[in-house]
């Protein structure tokens, strides 16, 4: 042990022996030196402690989520058929760098209260994202919350991860171009403003509307941007007869997708944990590592739920539900992971879990062809996070909660449906079936993901 760390515990041991006859005015002075001296060692007040902490979880959490990305393209390549993942990696990467320059150029500013510095015509439609100077010094610096380059790295990856929940539902029949065109809009413009209106303190947030990480202002978010892809971009050719019937598709690799949901699983602590905003003191650092745990716990009720379920329903246990079982429950937990109890965790995760075995077959009834999921998952099971909300945290409201997500859902589902019609108006949204049928990776990139696995 270091000596300084013997300090504290020599005065409480001499605090705590009367025969010593160390007096009260000594033990505080002795108190009161170990203080000076743990400052001296850290080399920081606490205010700026307090900053540089904050600081390291948001550039902690943001990493973690970053590789959330990682987690949507693995996912996202074991559910689609081995002639298309080239075209779903390649969206995947697409989208996150477009998502970091335009969430830079506009996104952040329009979100938040921003330093609008072009001027003229552009006017508030680029609110450029501008970083402290290099070398920033103590008093120059805003103690009272983190840097702006760390807030904005995590804030990205947010608006990133929206973007993502969209790739896999419109998965084996969009064209690139069109769809990145889409993830332009989305990121720049819908995402931010829906957005601002809870975590900029817009009027949902004056209203009362709680959305801890993003159940509804991410997850569901992106839930009905899929569902406008996917009503104007229709069902893949063979996946529903003329007689109703639905035609399953299997994925090409299931290795892949468990990989993904594992990655998921993991960023998921950056993006529930980091979303404490703070860990400058003993409270907050307590509260993240109470979030970390009821993340996980949702997360592992959501897979046991959605592995009981399918075997009692179907007679065997289906992988693929098991895995957005897991998803699902970690949507659910993430407007509030700090309220709840570890029970409740696991109980509000294990609902989500089963939401997603009943709704995938759902959508199938109505004809809307989600590849990967991500519809029942973001959207329907970011609808259950939002409205139990209000079991835990006091503070809400259920009636409130419903007219958040139902104000968000609207906006972004009718942008996103105006959108995507226009697109496949003036550009086409979706490929010739011919390209369906020969796979995305050669009709549209002209190269496969396993050339050797294709030939043989």
């Amino acid at each position: 042990m270091k000596p300084l760390k013997l300090i504290p515990l020599a005065v409480v041991a001499l605090a705590l022996t009367p025969g010593l006859g160390l007096a009260q005015d000594a033990v505080a002075e002795v108190a009161e030196a170990v203080e000076t001296v743990a400052e001296a060692v850290s080399g920081a007040p606490a205010e700026q402690t307090a900053y540089i902490l904050t600081t390291l979880l948001f550039l902690i959490g943001g990493f973690l989520v970053f590789w959330m990305a990682a987690g949507f393209a693995m996912l996202e390549a074991g559910l689609v058929r081995s002639k298309n993942v080239t075209m779903q990696l390649t969206k995947n990467i697409g989208l996150f760098s477009i998502a970091a320059i335009m969430y830079y150029l506009i996104g952040f500013g329009l979100m938040y209260p921003g330093e609008w510095w072009i001027e003229g015509w552009l006017g508030p439609l680029f609110a450029v994202t501008s970083l402290e100077p290099v070398g920033l010094a103590v008093e120059d610096a805003d103690l009272g919350y983190a840097s702006v380059g760390s807030d904005f790295f995590f804030q990205l990856m947010f608006c990133a991860t929206t973007a993502s929940i969209v790739s896999g539902a419109l998965a084996e029949r969009i064209k690139l171009w069109p769809f990145l065109l889409f993830v332009v809009i989305l990121t720049g413009f819908i995402y931010p403003m829906e957005a601002s209106w809870v975590w900029g303190g817009g009027w949902l947030d004056e209203m009362g509307f709680s959305d801890f990480a993003g159940s509804t202002l991410v997850h569901a978010a992106g839930g009905f941007a899929a569902l406008a892809g996917a009503i104007v971009l229709g069902a893949r050719k063979g996946k529903y007869g003329k007689d109703g019937s639905v035609h399953p598709i299997p994925g090409s690799n299931l290795a892949l997708a468990t990989l993904g949901t594992f990655i998921l699983w993991l960023g998921w602590f950056g993006f529930n944990g980091g979303s404490q905003l703070a860990m400058g003191t003993v409270s907050d650092v307590t509260d993240v590592s109470r979030i970390f745990a009821n993340t996980n716990a949702a997360a592992a009720g959501g897979a046991v739920a959605a592995l009981i379920l399918t075997q009692l329903v179907y007679g065997k246990v289906d992988l693929t539900l098991v895995l957005n079982g897991a998803l699902a429950g970690l949507v659910s937990i993430t407007a509030e992971p700090l309220a709840p109890s570890l029970t409740e965790a696991t109980l509000i995760g294990a609902i989500g879990g089963l939401i997603v075995v009943f709704t995938v077959p759902l959508l199938d009834k109505l004809k809307i062809d989600d590849v990967v999921g991500a519809i029942p998952v973001h959207l329907f099971a970011g609808l259950w996070g939002t409205f139990i909300v209000a079991w835990s945290n006091d503070d809400a409201s259920y009636i409130t909660q419903l007219i958040g997500f139902a104000a968000i859902g609207a906006f972004v589902f009718v942008v996103s449906f105006i959108c995507f019609t226009i697109i496949k108006a003036v550009i086409g949204l979706r490929v010739s079936e011919e390209a369906e049928y020969k796979g995305l990776d050669v009709a549209e990139l002209g190269m496969e993901a396993y050339p050797e696995f294709g030939k043989s």
